[in-house]
């Protein structure tokens, strides 16, 4: 239910984003608004608390917000409270960022090596990823997995290339199984 709720209204932001023709300065204040509630934690207990009423959760929105987002956002936001989904806002705003990211041709990419890569082997990988896909860049997220032994996994969206000799010897072990002696 949460992520129908989330697709919903970060479908209409989109949406509004797009039909004025303000993508990234909509883009740019989202991550604000993103980057607001994940540093205050606060702001968000208040804004699903049962006991503050709807009246002056709207005030703390207009008053947080108001003078830093543009009227688009700020108007949103409140939209949000009214209709009580104020549990919502971070998924609706993490919606929206990854398909803004998806309209700018923005991909995500996960690769998992055994060890830590050059900056030169980074450059070419991300190379590599521009070449073969339709992204125009990559927000690049590199982490160790020792336990793959070597070559590495990519994972982009729900697509992965598992190129690991952990995988490789998985797939030669099941092949032995099948194999009567």
């Amino acid at each position: 239910m949460a992520k129908l709720v989330a697709a919903t209204y970060g479908d209409a932001l989109f949406e509004l984003a797009v039909s004025q023709n303000q993508v990234d300065s909509i883009y740019e204040e989202a991550l604000a608004v993103l980057n607001a509630f994940e540093e205050n934690e606060e702001l968000g207990k208040l804004l699903n608390h049962p006991k503050v009423v709807k009246e002056e959760k709207i005030k703390v929105i207009e008053n947080v917000f108001g003078q830093f987002v543009s009227k688009e956002i700020t108007g949103f936001l409140v939209t949000i409270v009214e209709k009580d989904r104020s549990r919502e806002i971070l998924d609706i705003f993490t919606y929206f960022v990854g398909r803004i990211k998806e309209y700018k041709k923005i991909g995500i990419a996960y690769v998992a090596t055994p060890m830590e890569l050059s900056k030169q082997m980074k450059d070419k990988i991300e190379a590599k990823l521009l070449a073969t896909t339709d992204y125009k860049s990559f927000e690049m997220n590199y982490n160790i997995d020792e336990s793959i032994i070597g070559g590495m996994v990519i994972r982009i969206g729900d697509r992965v290339i598992d190129s690991s000799i952990r995988h490789k010897l998985d797939e030669l072990s099941r092949e032995l199984v099948k194999i009567d002696v």
